[in-house]
């Protein structure tokens, strides 16, 4: 299977309950629906304000035992197997809303958000995701942590871990999935682990408040006296704890063999959505752990930013449009030769983006210029203003019982020749929310990363027949 190609939020707002591992404070969490270019946000309800946090890899501010985002004040710790579960259901935009510092732990894995998610159920939205499509392999290395992480370029997205901490019990451990959707059954049930030698300098550090044998993998990797178990036991609030002989504390059964790998994979998944952008590569982890995953998605985000330019739609003909020509023509009373848009590739109800092919058929170009043909740049602010059209038309449920008009435009400005071969990448933005039918956009013409024209319109839909 492939990966989804279109923005996904969900259906409606869910909420679950638990206590967070390391600040043992009970927690109501509420995931709530978001619109298209939204992304993943946290929201501490609790606070004054109710202040909001993007999942961001520059807001990231303790990664000592799991991942942590703070933003003028307002700190949500803990927060990668809560996106790991949005990654893995390929939700792009949701609102996440806490009464507490942290998310619940709950098991210790990120199956019960998943569950949580998909009782909510997925709603596609008008708008391509954002894929960050590696083109040349990304490297880090931590010497001092022998860890190393790369992106290699790949049409998908795959993740292959490998653990290894020099213990007799614990081995060498892979894990891997080679498309996003085997997440839910192979990766998101599997839970958090340390050995037994951190427990006591955890709880001394007055973290894993919220810890219980019930949500963590404790492994027990030296011989140890009744005594240190007694001592554990009182520590953990428990009459008596054991270990197995496999060496797990207190004859808790895996889920998987491999079970500490597949949960270092969750988290690998979680922490690289802090770079903001769904990933189109393959990841490969070597003792993989969150201050190396953040630096990584760093790292990530650079090579984004570098490879952007800021306010230039992308267009990638490899991918399904929110609208074609068909839809295009349904909505649009427009017809051949005026029909001036070619494709919808995105759709919201403040922003619109497309395309028009300019080709040598054009029929403007038998009289236009001959033998120097141009398009001309009325017709360029006439593909603007259908455009427009479009994202006017989308705030009506029938859209083909009215008839679009253009009024006026200000600011027109052509910067550049467009010629037969281009393809012109065309975005309309709202200035102002829609009244009485009538709205004014900005609207932006380029060829490549090239601004070609540009203006300020204003354009009105009529009830046909009114």
């Amino acid at each position: 299977m492939m990966l989804n190609h279109k923005q996904q939020t969900i259906n409606k707002s869910v909420t679950l309950s638990g206590v967070g591992l390391h600040t043992g404070v009970q927690t109501n969490m509420t995931f709530v629906p978001a619109k298209p270019n939204h992304g993943i946000k946290f929201q501490r309800i609790d606070l004054p304000g109710s202040p909001i946090v993007d999942a961001d890899c520059d807001l990231v501010v303790d990664v000592s035992r799991g991942t942590t985002i703070e933003k003028s004040g307002a700190r949500i710790s803990t927060i990668e197997h809560t996106l790991a579960a949005c990654v893995g259901l390929e939700i792009d935009n949701v609102l996440i809303q806490l009464d507490g510092p942290e998310p619940p732990i709950m098991d210790g894995s990120s199956i019960q958000f998943v569950n949580i998610l998909n009782e909510a159920g997925r709603e596609e939205q008008n708008a391509l995701r954002d894929f960050y499509e590696v083109q040349d392999s990304i490297w880090y290395r931590d010497a001092s942590r022998n860890v190393e992480i790369a992106a290699l370029p790949l049409d998908d997205y795959r993740v292959t871990v490998m653990i290894d901490y020099n213990s007799p019990v614990l081995g060498s451990q892979h894990a891997s999935i080679t498309n996003i959707q085997q997440f839910e059954k192979e990766i998101a049930s599997c839970r958090t682990f340390c050995f037994l030698h951190e427990l006591e300098m955890l709880y001394k550090n007055n973290l894993i408040k919220g810890g219980d044998l019930n949500n963590a993998i404790v492994i027990v990797d030296r011989v140890v006296e009744p005594h240190e178990l007694d001592n554990i036991a009182r520590m953990l609030g428990k009459p008596k704890v054991e270990v197995k002989k496999e060496g797990i504390l207190n004859n808790i059964e895996l889920r998987y063999n491999n079970e500490p790998a597949r949960h270092k994979l969750l988290d690998i998944i979680g922490d690289l959505s802090l770079a903001g952008r769904p990933l189109k590569a393959q990841i490969l982890a070597a003792r993989p752990g969150h201050a190396a995953n953040v630096a990584f998605a760093k790292k990530l985000k650079k090579a984004m930013s570098e490879s952007d330019k800021k306010g230039v739609p992308r267009y990638n003909p490899n991918l399904p449009p929110v609208m074609d020509i068909n839809k295009i023509a349904a909505t649009l009373p427009h017809r051949y030769p005026f029909l001036l848009i070619d494709k919808v590739i995105y759709l919201d109800s403040e922003s619109v983006a497309g395309i028009k092919n300019v080709t040598m058929n054009e029929p403007f170009f038998q009289g236009h210029f001959p033998g120097n043909p141009v398009m001309p740049g009325v017709l360029q602010v006439e593909a603007m203003t259908q455009m427009g059209g479009i994202l006017v038309l989308n705030t009506v449920p029938d859209p083909e019982n009215y008839w679009t008009y253009f009024l006026g435009i200000d600011d027109c400005r052509f910067r550049k020749m467009v010629l037969p071969g281009d393809t012109l990448v065309i975005q309309c933005d709202l200035l102002a929310p829609i009244k009485r039918g009538i709205a004014k956009m900005r609207g932006r013409g380029y060829v490549g990363n090239t601004l070609v024209c540009e203006g300020t319109m204003t354009a009105q839909i009529v009830r046909k027949n009114a």
